[in-house]
């Protein structure tokens, strides 16, 4: 039997899984990561923990799927995009720590771009908007050290988003390389030359000579060492993971959509070729059928089942994620409770990077169960904000949206997400679908499968249908627009 080794990067973990050719996954490993927030507003990763978490991660699914390591033929990588890694090129040691996704130290960079009339030109080139998500901003905020700064010219340090690091480390250096996923998430990318912009570069203060070659996302990029899991393997797959599981999804079809509820929630809806967005969303590189390069429009919410997160570890009043179900169900509303969880800004359509988290409608007779309701609810309605945009840029109606992440286990909250949108809603088997995506595009690359559509034989999904009528729909999202429109002006009040 061939299989793949996946590795998923992601936020607040890494995430293994060994994909056989018939599509089964034959074992999983996962390790939680340390986040580390030193100021207001600072989200950080030690690079050490997410390369030593994933290869942990790795050989925990290696040994569950009872598979000798001569039936791994290759390994797919996927990972949190936009956070940024510096090392020192030599010894592959990180010369700091990784700049998160989430992290906003470059929000005043980002309004100084904006007051100078950069948007559109910006938008133009990288599908991007100027806002502290991106990873621009973060390395020219590393940079601005002199001594990094010098290092960095002459060719001594590397930078790059997570899989750049990871096959750096795999590889004992022989590969510096990113695909064309992750570098459009850099706003250092031009969208439609796909290769690294030379004004951008300048505008940045960014040397040509710390960034990663681009290579496909299907292809063999590298070889990993023996040491890492018991033979030398091809790296065959790079991709963001959300690109990743819009591929995974067997979203590769114009009008074809996707929605991610991780960490964050990220909405990609295939468009083929490039589709210029008026209503506030990303125009970003995506995966054709063939693995080759493609367009997506994106709309991303930072904080999804973060929150979550942060109800068990900020506030204690849960101590497993899987509660939050059980306590969504035990009331019947939220009692006029809504939960805006912008704790790291608003990201689409409002790009409001000074927003944070607002609850609104508290009384003395909200429980614990209206409040994780609240936060629940507030992953559907995020959600729906970036539906209608989106369609509307790539003049399609929804006909259907595909789920995954972790928080689409969650049936209650698949549910509502169906009766918000009215649109049906379905889940595959396998919700890890950014591993999976990883998988196929390796096994392209590899020949373990010839085409997306002998990767995807075999899926099957569970649909939610929606059952609310356009009364109740409306009378939810007027709720939520009055409690955005409030975190909104808490932004803007200066």
């Amino acid at each position: 039997m061939k299989a793949i080794l996946a590795l998923d990067q992601g936020t607040t973990g890494s995430t293994a899984l060994v994909v056989a050719e018939d599509g089964r996954v034959l074992g999983r490993g996962y390790h939680e990561i340390p986040q580390y927030f030193p100021k207001p507003g600072w989200v950080e990763h030690d690079p050490e923990d997410l390369f030593s978490t994933l290869v942990a991660s790795g050989r925990k699914a290696l040994l569950a799927s009872g598979l000798g390591v001569d039936e791994i033929v290759g390994i797919g990588i996927t990972n949190q995009r936009e956070t940024t890694v510096l090392w020192e090129r030599a010894t592959r040691t990180p010369v700091a720590r990784a700049i998160v996704w989430q992290d906003r130290r470059t929000a005043e960079r980002c309004r100084g771009l904006r007051e100078e009339g950069r948007t559109e030109w910006l938008a133009e080139r990288t599908g991007l908007v100027p806002d502290p998500y991106f990873s621009a901003t973060k390395l020219e905020w590393l940079l601005r050290d002199p001594t990094l700064g010098r290092r960095a010219a002459a060719g001594e340090l590397a930078a790059g988003t997570v899989e750049s690091w990871i096959v750096a480390r795999l590889t004992g250096g022989a590969a510096h390389v990113t695909d064309h996923t992750n570098a459009s998430r850099t706003l250092l990318y031009h969208l439609e030359q796909r290769q690294w912009d030379d004004e951008l570069l300048t505008l940045f203060g960014i040397p040509r000579e710390v960034l990663p070659a681009i290579v496909p996302s299907s292809g063999v990029a590298g070889e990993c060492a023996a040491e890492w899991f018991g033979r030398a393997l091809p790296i065959a797959g790079l991709a963001g993971d959300q690109q990743a599981a819009l591929f995974g999804q067997g979203c590769t079809a114009p009008g074809a959509a996707k929605n991610t509820y991780g960490t964050g929630a990220f909405l990609l809806a295939f468009t083929g070729a490039r589709v210029h967005s008026t209503h506030g969303f990303l125009a970003t590189a995506a995966i054709g059928a063939d693995g080759g390069p493609a367009y997506a429009l994106e709309g991303s919410v930072f904080i999804a089942g973060a929150v979550i997160q942060w109800l068990r570890d900020g506030l204690g009043i849960i101590a497993h994620a899987a509660e939050t179900e059980a306590l969504a169900r035990s009331v019947p509303d939220t009692a006029g409770v809504t939960f805006v969880p912008a704790f790291a800004g608003l990201g689409s359509p409002h790009w409001e990077p000074e927003a944070r988290g607002t609850i609104v409608g508290l009384t003395r007779g909200t429980t614990k169960a209206h409040l994780v309701r609240a936060a629940v609810e507030a992953m559907a309605h995020s959600s729906a904000d970036l539906i209608g945009g989106i369609t509307a840029d790539a003049g399609r109606t929804l006909g259907l949206l595909r789920v995954d992440g972790g928080a689409a286990a969650n049936d209650w909250l698949m549910q509502f997400q169906a009766d918000l949108l009215g649109t049906p809603v379905e889940r595959p088997d396998v919700i890890e679908t950014t591993a999976l995506g990883a998988a196929g595009l390796a096994g392209l690359a590899l020949g373990v499968w010839h085409s997306a559509g002998e990767f995807q034989q075999g899926r099957h999904y569970t649909r939610f249908t929606p059952k609310w009528n356009e009364r109740e729909r409306t009378k939810h999202r007027e709720a939520w627009a009055r409690a955005v429109s409030a975190t909104l002006h808490w932004a803007r009040r200066d």
